[in-house]
């Protein structure tokens, strides 16, 4: 989408031109009120986003951006300042109760923990924080203020979206409410710049929201190709894991709750052994994450699904894991399946293909830009559990797919690495300090 500004080459101005510029942001203010970069993945409402975060702040530290994250304390004893990695701090604001506050209490803490956030900045020299970068529209609140406080510009990336979500909910799914598309309207007008996974989502940003699209600067997130990887392969992979190593392993990993539907890929494989029972004696299927979100009134619905279907037996719950072992997770699996009602990106599916692994996804969000149809892995139009069965079936009877779909899938996620996210966020930054400059010579005549 030519009309958006894509920030995904850095540029070599002449020294005339640099003289002009204002400087590149120098220490920026990371907001991520609802889940801490600290939080296990897959866990509560942690989930890529929380990877999102830890990976560009680390990486922006790298390029001589210091970050420092503001997070809400979850828990009493936590210190009030953590260093995540040289040049990157993690701040514990107290906001509200420790424990028991879902997501959706939240919006009643926002007064507090922006004055959390406020009595921080008010511990340094005038001018300490160069530029706001909020997460999610919670966070785009107080970012809001905060940006006009300290006279800073603003940059906002959404990561999901409640018009878009409730455009694509799942049966049983809640709406998002009134208050939260009020929200990201009003973040929406008040950013400097916008940042969007994809050129899908720039334009869900302009249709949905009116926003103006020279704001909205499309940055792919990227993946960690030094963890995420093939290593030494699917065999050496299943045999760490306990699994059989001539298995068909679709493999679900991430949030359970509705809009991720793993129980679409729990009634494919229903299917599938309806038609192919001689199947279920060479299929396991691990379903890898906690319950989040709505997810959290049922924890046990999707076990009860699986008993329900009669595939109990194939099926294999585990809890969220940490970073090094979901690599492995994606290595042993034949392929990994993404039947999700809405993504902003899907993180899940360039580390999958980073190790080696082909992924079955919904064809929705950001999913066509990270999957590859028919030569990284497979998209589906819609929610059938027959279509994503059909899928499947092919993995099954051809032994080789899985590795040659899976080689095409390492090479494809090696544009996605987290150093060009960072040196185009940096852009962003830049951009957004260059125009918020502007504003305020206007302002001031």
């Amino acid at each position: 989408m030519s009309q958006y500004i894509s920030r995904l080459g850095r540029h070599s101005p002449s020294a005339a031109s640099r003289l002009r510029r204002p400087r590149r942001p120098r220490r920026v203010a990371m907001l991520s009120v609802h889940t801490s970069p600290l939080h296990q993945p897959g866990t509560g409402d942690a989930g890529g986003m929380n990877v999102y975060i830890v990976e560009l702040a680390q990486r922006l530290a790298a390029i001589d951006i210091d970050v420092e994250i503001f997070t809400r304390a979850t828990s009493g004893g936590l210190p009030p300042v953590v260093e995540l990695a040289p040049g990157v701090l993690v701040r514990h604001v107290d906001a509200g109760p420790y424990e028991g506050l879902a997501k959706e209490d939240l919006p009643a803490q926002l007064c507090a923990f922006t004055h959390g956030v406020m009595q921080a900045w008010a511990g340094h020299r005038p001018g300490h924080y160069d530029l706001v970068h909020s997460h999610y529209w919670l966070s785009g609140h107080v970012g809001w203020l905060a940006a006009q406080r300290w006279g800073v510009p603003l940059v906002h990336a959404m990561h999901t979206m409640a018009k878009v979500k409730n455009a694509n909910l799942a049966d049983g799914d809640t709406p998002e409410p009134a208050a939260r598309v009020i929200g990201e309207t009003q973040i929406v007008a008040a950013a400097d710049r916008l940042i969007a996974n994809t050129s899908e989502e720039a334009g869900e940003l302009v249709r949905h929201y009116s926003a103006d699209p020279a704001k909205v600067a499309v940055v792919h997130p990227g993946v960690n190709l030094d963890r995420f990887c093939p290593a030494d392969g699917r065999q050496a992979a299943r045999a760490r894991l306990g699994l059989p190593q001539d298995a068909l392993i679709p493999l679900f990993a991430g949030r359970i709750q509705p809009l991720k539907a793993p129980d679409v890929l729990l009634r494919a494989v229903a299917v599938l052994l309806d038609e192919r029972p001689e199947l279920r004696s060479r299929i396991v299927v691990p379903i890898v994450g906690g319950p989040s979100g709505s997810g959290l009134t049922k924890p046990e619905g999707l076990q009860k699904l699986a008993a329900r279907l009669g595939i109990a037996d194939v099926v294999r719950f585990r809890p969220p894991v940490g970073q090094d072992q979901l690599a492995d997770w994606f290595r042993a699996a034949s392929v990994l399946v993404m039947p999700s009602y809405s993504e902003s990106f899907g993180l899940v599916a360039i580390e999958a293909q980073a190790a080696g692994t082909p992924v079955l996804a919904a064809s929705v969000g950001g999913l066509p830009v990270a999957v590859r149809d028919g030569e990284t892995g497979f998209l589906v139009g819609g929610h059938d559990p027959a279509d994503y069965a059909r899928v499947l079936r092919r993995f099954a009877d051809d032994a080789s797919l899985a590795d040659r779909f899976g080689s095409a899938a390492a090479r494809h996620a090696q544009c996605f690495g987290w150093d060009t996210a960072a040196a185009a966020t940096a852009d962003v930054y830049l951009a957004a300090a260059q125009s918020h400059r502007r504003r305020v010579r206007s302002a001031h005549g």
